[in-house]
């Protein structure tokens, strides 16, 4: 456990927390520029389980942001390249892969395995079917989207009256638009990513997380963070 002696200091999370962590099993859907800061620190954390869910490849346009990859993994499925790193990381982790991505065919099954799930996904179809499943089965999970300098978080727990919905109720139009293509510079995505990090280590660890029924808004051209409640 010295690996993590400096996380067990913390008396919210002591070595009760660290073995909940090690019990705990979490799925990240989607390994772009928000899934690979929070894969690299659940992993780093020592969350016992990790589930990667990503249907595409490693792009040269990814790397000024998604610091899981290197040139050598351009083309290579996302979920293996990121399960690599990730082991030199973690070795005692396991990495459950799941590269035809998360769909309405497979969401309910792959969720139903995991204690909580952490969005990192690029369009809004695949959150709104998240929030559906993760209401349906009781699971947590961490919502994070990013823009330009702009980023957003909120966490949603079980029986909270929050939710995805709340934010966005223009389903119909909004699950019609295609992913994301948007400008962003590589800090957002990093700075988003750990936020989410930290939000679903509370949950796993038994601490209340700050963003249940919360919205924060980052912008990181001006330095702001405004929290907002649902």
């Amino acid at each position: 456990m010295s690996r993590f002696d400096r996380q067990i200091m913390l008396p919210q999370i002591g070595e009760e927390g660290q073995h909940r962590l090690t019990a705990a099993s979490v799925l990240i859907v989607g390994l772009g520029g928000l899934g690979c800061p929070v894969a690299l620190y659940l992993a780093g954390a020592g969350v016992g389980r990790i589930g990667l869910a990503d249907a595409d490849t490693v792009g040269e346009s990814n790397l000024h942001r998604q610091l899981l990859y290197s040139y050598a993994d351009i083309g290579r499925p996302k979920v293996r390249a990121a399960m690599d790193r990730l082991r030199g990381v973690a070795p005692d982790t396991e990495f459950i892969l799941h590269p035809c991505g998360i769909c309405e065919e497979n969401a309910r099954d792959i969720i139903s395995g995991y204690d909580l799930v952490v969005d990192c996904c690029d369009n809004y179809a695949t959150r709104f079917l998240l929030d559906d499943c993760c209401r349906e089965l009781a699971k947590p999970w961490v919502f994070g989207s990013i823009s330009g300098f702009d980023g957003m978080v909120s966490t949603f727990m079980p029986g909270s009256g929050a939710g995805y919905a709340l934010l966005c109720p223009d389903r119909d139009e909004l699950t019609a638009r295609p992913a994301a293509a948007e400008g962003v510079i590589g800090p957002v995505p990093g700075v988003l990513g750990c936020i989410q990090a930290a939000e679903a280590m509370k949950v796993l660890c038994g601490i209340a997380p700050a963003l249940d029924g919360k919205l924060l808004a980052v912008n990181l051209l001006n330095m702001e963070f405004n929290l907002l409640n649902i």
